[in-house]
């Protein structure tokens, strides 16, 4: 079994509603699943105005490997209605391949840890709830070490 962690996010609809969806379809895959609370976060990197996000990170085992996992997350992003008009469109819901037990890769499809993960509160405070210990495999810093870096 290889530890995974998810960001999910949504912002068109009702967001907690698929939120809790998008957790629903992963407990087949994702095994001893834990999530966070939900948090609400105004849009970050987005062109023009967009509907504030609500934002959750899950935590958990499976044994697909790293693409089959992430063609898994856009399976389900789909199943939900997520559509792709340009980037970084509003959107039913989001998720995010975090990180891969300690992987380290970079491909025109998947990178991992995610690039961008240290970086963005949204994903960092809802990962911290459930896994402040957890190593980013790049920096060798915990998620809560993360979280604290960027302040306030």
């Amino acid at each position: 079994m290889i530890r995974v962690a998810i960001a999910l996010g949504s912002n068109l609809g009702d967001r907690e509603q698929h939120l809790r969806d998008a957790i629903a379809a992963l407990t087949p895959v994702v095994h001893n699943l834990r999530a966070s609370t939900f948090h609400s976060t105004a849009p970050v990197g987005v062109p023009g105005p967009q509907p504030m996000y609500l934002n959750a990170a899950v935590v958990g085992e499976t044994t697909l490997a790293a693409h089959a996992l992430l063609d898994t997350l856009l399976d389900i992003e789909a199943s939900l209605g997520r559509v792709r008009p340009f980037a970084n469109a509003p959107r039913t819901v989001d998720l995010d391949l975090i990180l891969y037990d300690a992987a380290i890769e970079s491909s025109p499809r998947l990178s991992l840890p995610h690039p961008r993960f240290r970086e963005r509160r949204f994903v960092l405070a809802p990962l911290a709830e459930i896994a402040p210990d957890w190593r980013d495999p790049v920096t060798g810093r915990s998620v809560e070490e993360l979280l604290r870096a960027l302040g306030e």
